[in-house]
């Protein structure tokens, strides 16, 4: 397991997200694995990670203007994606089939989305490609804040890790706007 810091990463690691890499990073509330949510191949990888067979995984987008151009929006999505960057993600019906892979949402249209709270979502706003965002964790088990609580089995397997301390939240909170109404899920 490699792991580096913010700046490191920012200079040498960019160029791995575009060739497929696999990695866990920070995101406003805990840690999160995640790959290019447009190359089916890594995507498949952090499924097999995480042993998620079919339940659709969130992504951290690049702007708004990606979510308006990509995803079908209700006036309360609209007032919804305003209050982002936050601790939320947003359950939308995607508009454009090919914004993301469809191994990121095999078996809905619904694709959550987010724009965390810090300097991560620069990273996804330069690489201009949304960014699988889901907990670093097998599925069902406890989700990462340290690297103290990080599963070997995970750890083994990503290409590299941003670490930058403890977080102390918890999984963002989810808003479904898919549907009729809005729905709020706390984990």
């Amino acid at each position: 397991m490699k792991v580096v810091t913010k700046n490191r990463f920012l200079r040498l690691h960019c160029k791995k997200i575009r060739k497929g890499a696999v990695f866990i990073y920070p995101t406003d509330t805990i840690y999160g694995i995640g790959c290019d949510a447009t190359n089916a191949r890594a995507v498949s990888r952090v499924r097999a990670i995480k042993r998620r067979s079919s339940r659709p995984f969130s992504v951290a987008v690049p702007s708004k203007k990606w979510v308006k151009d990509n995803f079908f929006l209700t006036a309360d999505a609209k007032k919804w994606l305003k209050k982002l960057p936050g601790p939320y993600t947003l359950l939308l019906k995607l508009k454009n089939k090919k914004a993301v892979a469809k191994a990121v949402h095999p078996s809905t249209d619904v694709v959550g989305i987010r724009i965390p709270d810090n300097w991560f979502a620069k990273v996804v706003k330069q690489l201009n490609v949304p960014i699988v965002s889901t907990s670093a964790n097998i599925t069902s088990r406890k989700h990462m804040t340290s690297i103290k609580d990080l599963n070997k089995s995970v750890a083994e397997k990503v290409d590299f890790i941003v670490y930058e301390g403890k977080k102390s939240g918890r999984p963002s909170s989810i808003v479904d706007l898919s549907g009729g109404s809005v729905r709020i899920i706390n984990r």
